[in-house]
């Protein structure tokens, strides 16, 4: 069973003057998930390299059982500082994806032409596609086989406006991930604000925030374990 985590590159939030980049959470969960499940992990970015971390959820608030567990774990660490470049990825090798969110693949994976191609690949392949919080959002450009929008027609869920509201950053980043998704066609639902929410339409899997990011690993887990079973 192997998986691609793919991680922003992008570190400032927008014209602020302020650092943004991955929500630790959000790939710390999701890790952990796979390590315990024996999974063999390869972590990617668009400029390879230890990609930036949004000191936001770094700070003692922001910490759960997961990221503690990545403070103290050096090989995961050393994994995380040494992300192979996007663009030397094969898709084929690999059984699904899944993205991490923080507010950076916003501006990067979004409109990365790689982070595109290898999306549709997997799409394509009919292999699990999984993305949490604002990740949602690297699925803007990316078309299913039939030329349409990948989420056109699509359950899926994602950072919402009221929580991007919240956090007062609606008028700071480059789209809202509710309004993208919503555009392009898709059946976006969300629950309450912060509470964990993750939906699944065939092989795409997301989550809306956060407190989704073990959640939307495990759906991936599932769905990989009953395709083995088929």
């Amino acid at each position: 069973m192997k998986i691609l985590m793919v991680l922003t590159s992008h570190d400032q939030l927008g014209d602020t003057g302020k650092k943004t980049g991955f929500w630790l959470e959000e790939f710390a969960a999701p890790y952990y998930a796979f390590v315990d499940a024996k999974a063999e992990i390869t972590l990617a970015s668009p400029k390879g390299g230890q990609p930036p971390l949004d000191p936001k959820s770094d700070e003692d608030d922001a910490q759960t059982e997961a990221t503690r567990r990545f403070r103290g774990d050096t090989k995961a660490q050393a994994a995380l500082a040494n992300t192979f470049p996007l663009g030397e990825v094969d898709p084929y090798d690999f059984d699904a994806v899944f993205y991490p969110g923080g507010h950076g693949p916003l501006w990067d994976l979004a409109e990365d032409v790689d982070s595109k191609t290898l999306l549709e690949s997997f799409y394509a392949s009919n292999k699990p596609v999984a993305a949490v919080c604002h990740a949602p959002g690297v699925l803007k450009h990316v078309m299913a086989p039939d030329g349409g929008a990948v989420v056109k027609g699509k359950k899926v869920t994602g950072f919402s406006n009221s929580e991007e509201e919240a956090v007062g950053l609606a008028q700071v980043v480059p789209f809202l991930v509710e309004d993208m998704l919503k555009h392009a066609g898709a059946e976006y639902s969300k629950a309450d604000d912060w509470a964990s929410y993750v939906v699944e339409d065939g092989h795409l899997i997301t989550g809306q925030n956060p407190a989704s990011s073990k959640a939307v690993a495990q759906a991936l887990l599932k769905r990989l374990e009953q395709e083995q079973k088929a």
